[in-house]
C-alpha cells in the first residue's frame, strides 16, 4: 500500500475511488466501507484510496477530553494495507485543515489532490469548518466535481452499532469477546520491545516491554494475551497493562508480556499482543513479596485459560 501525505494542491496518482475516515480500530463497520471501496474501485479499473486524519481532530481541539486511541498510525495503515487498500492519504489535523471550509475540502483535497472519481463516506460523516460539511453537500457537488457519491449504512452486530465508541466501551468493561465480535479479531497493541527496569526478570518473571505510542491505553488491567511477532507461531502469554502503583514512581502506562513456556532476548522487535481474556484490574500491594505471589497466581490463570481454550478448539475440531 502506497501512503501519503500533506496537502499538496496538484494531483497525485489519481483519478481514486475515496473513502473517508479516522478509521480508529478498524472494525467491522470500517471493513464494511473498504470492501465496498475495492469494489467500486475494481469496477471502474482505478486504484482505491482511503483518507484519513492525524491527529484525531478531537485529540487537536480537545486532548484531554478526546476519545482514547483503539490503533496507533502506524497500526491503523497496516489495517488498511491488510484491507486491500492501495493508497491511505494521512492529512494532518491543524489549523489550518481545521479552518477550511466544506466547499475547498471537496475541490481542493478530494478533487484537485486525490482525483476522486467514486466517494463514500459514513451516514454520519461531517467535515470541513464547524463541522458543517456533510453527505448532502458532496452529492450536491457530485455532478459539477465529477464524482459519484455513497453512503455506507450502519453495520450491527447482534441489534447493536458498531463503532470505535462501541469498542472502546466493551475493552474498559473488560468484555474482550465482546469487543473482538466488533472488530472482527482479538483487539491489539502493536509496538518494539524496548528495554525496562528488568524488575520481572528479577522477581522470576521476565517480560517483555512493548513500547506504546499513547499514554491512554483503551483498556488496562492483567490479561491473558498472545504474543506475535517473535516465533513461527503465537506465544502464549500473561501481560500487565497499567501503571504499575507498586513498584512505579510516575502513573506512566507500561505493557509488560511474559511469555508462558518461552524466553529470549527480544529487544528491537516489532511485537503484536492480542488480548483475549481479562483476569482483573491492578491493584497497589503493600510490598514486592505480595506483588510476586500476585504474578504467579496470574500466571497460573494464563496457564489454565490456554489448556482450557487448547481443548475446546480440540473438541470443536473432533466434532
Amino acid at each position: 500500500m502506497r501512503v501519503t501525505h500533506g496537502l499538496r494542491a496538484a494531483a497525485d496518482g489519481g483519478p481514486h475511488a475515496v473513502t473517508i475516515g479516522n478509521f480508529d480500530g478498524v472494525h467491522l463497520g470500517h471493513q464494511a466501507m473498504l470492501a465496498r471501496l475495492r469494489e467500486a474501485a475494481l469496477a471502474r479499473a482505478i486504484p482505491s484510496c482511503a483518507l484519513t486524519f492525524e491527529p484525531h481532530p478531537r485529540e487537536f481541539f480537545a486532548p484531554d477530553q478526546a476519545p482514547t486511541r483503539l490503533t496507533s498510525l502506524r497500526e491503523k495503515l497496516e489495517r488498511l494495507a491488510a484491507a486491500g487498500v492501495d493508497r491511505a492519504h494521512v492529512c494532518r489535523f491543524d489549523f489550518d485543515f481545521a479552518r477550511m471550509a466544506p466547499e475547498a475540502f471537496i475541490e481542493r483535497v478530494l478533487v484537485r489532490q486525490l482525483g476522486a472519481r467514486w466517494i463514500m463516506v459514513g451516514d454520519d460523516f461531517r467535515y470541513g469548518a464547524r463541522r458543517a460539511g456533510d453527505f448532502s453537500l458532496l452529492k450536491a457537488s457530485a455532478a459539477h466535481s465529477g464524482y459519484a457519491v455513497e453512503a455506507m449504512p450502519t453495520v450491527a452486530v447482534d441489534g447493536g452499532r458498531v463503532s470505535s465508541t462501541a469498542v472502546r466501551e466493551a475493552l474498559v468493561a473488560g468484555d474482550l469477546a465482546w469487543a473482538a465480535r466488533l472488530l472482527g479479531r482479538p483487539y491489539s497493541i502493536s509496538g518494539r520491545v524496548v528495554s525496562g527496569q528488568r524488575l520481572g526478570r528479577t522477581l522470576g518473571f521476565p517480560t517483555a516491554n512493548v513500547q506504546m505510542k499513547h499514554n491512554r491505553p483503551a483498556l488496562m488491567g492483567i490479561f491473558a494475551v498472545v504474543l506475535h511477532g517473535v516465533a513461527a507461531k503465537a506465544l502464549p502469554a500473561v501481560a500487565s497493562l497499567g501503571v504499575r502503583p507498586t513498584v512505579a514512581r510516575e502513573p506512566v502506562p507500561v505493557l509488560e508480556v511474559h511469555v508462558l513456556d518461552a524466553a529470549g532476548d527480544w529487544y528491537g522487535r516489532h511485537v503484536r499482543v492480542d488480548f483475549l481474556e481479562k483476569f482483573r484490574d491492578e491493584e497497589k500491594y503493600a510490598d514486592v513479596a505480595i506483588l510476586t505471589r500476585q504474578i504467579a497466581a496470574d500466571v497460573e490463570n494464563a496457564k489454565n485459560f490456554f489448556h482450557r481454550r487448547d481443548a475446546e478448539m480440540q473438541r470443536k475440531a473432533n466434532r
